[in-house]
């Protein structure tokens, strides 16, 4: 069993940055690919980011493309989600997932979640 504990959510402005942390409760971390998913009120639950346990290989959803950065420190046991030019649409809990199979946006393929933290970006 893995444990996730997110951090590093809150209230921002459009236009601001917030920086996600997760911090699985196992060392066995580094063999885990780790995803983001997020999931605003009345609707499913989106993709964001993954990254692959090896190589730190990276895949986007299309909404944060250009603006949101996935990466992970397996030293130090966490996993990041940089989040810039932030719009009041990325308003949502955001949810960090590890899983053995692999990178992936498919929230199935995923074995571990953790409770999420909220973002609030205001006009």
């Amino acid at each position: 069993q893995v444990q996730l504990v997110e951090s590093g959510g809150g209230l921002v402005q459009a236009g601001g940055s917030l920086r996600l942390s997760c911090a699985p409760s196992r060392s066995a971390f580094s063999s885990y690919a780790m995803g983001w998913f997020r999931q605003a009120p009345g609707k499913e639950r989106e993709f964001v980011a993954a990254i692959t346990s090896n190589f730190g290989i990276t895949i986007y959803g299309d909404s944060v493309k250009g603006r949101f950065t996935i990466s992970r420190d397996n030293a130090k046991n966490t996993v990041y989600l940089q989040m810039n030019s932030l719009k009041p649409e990325d308003t949502a809990v955001y949810y960090c997932a590890a899983g053995r199979t692999g990178a992936s946006p498919y929230a199935v393929r995923y074995d571990f979640w953790g409770q999420g933290t909220q973002v609030t970006v205001s006009t």
